[in-house]
């Protein structure tokens, strides 16, 4: 006898997608709905792979950069102005940074945007600096 999988079933769908995205929603003012984009992050072969989902999208409407030690994706998805009589595709800015790995070597750096997915990697082979022993004086 087979066996069904229940899905969970939410009285209002929209509710788990407004907490996923609840951060966001505070982070920038006066920009309107900002989405987080879903990602999945592993080390593969000494480098740092970050995956992020963003269908629809083109290779114009996406940015990435680093900036001290942090890996940051920002999207754009706008509206085409059509009648609509339901509609669960988001819509406008979208973002999401991850504080990149120690040994992260922010000169090497590639990224890939394939079939809705953007794959970024960073190489892992920066020298790591040695912890730094501080002298401590006494006031005098």
């Amino acid at each position: 006898m087979a066996t069904l999988a229940r899905r969970q079933r939410f009285t209002f769908p929209e509710m788990p997608d407004w907490f996923e995205n609840l951060p966001a929603r505070f982070a920038m003012p006066g920009m309107g709905d900002l989405y987080t984009v879903r990602i999945e992050d592993f080390t593969e072969d000494d480098r740092y792979v970050m995956r992020a989902e963003l269908p629809g999208m083109t290779p114009e409407n996406i940015d990435v950069f680093i900036s001290e030690g942090v890996l940051t994706v920002q999207a754009e998805r706008t509206e085409k102005d059509v009648a609509k009589d339901h509609s669960e595709i988001r819509y406008g800015a979208m973002s999401r940074s991850v504080t990149l790995p120690p040994g992260a070597d922010e000169n090497d750096v590639k990224a890939d945007y394939t079939d809705g997915m953007l794959t970024v990697s960073v190489g892992l082979g920066a020298e790591k600096a040695e912890a730094k022993h501080v002298e401590i004086k006494h006031g005098n």
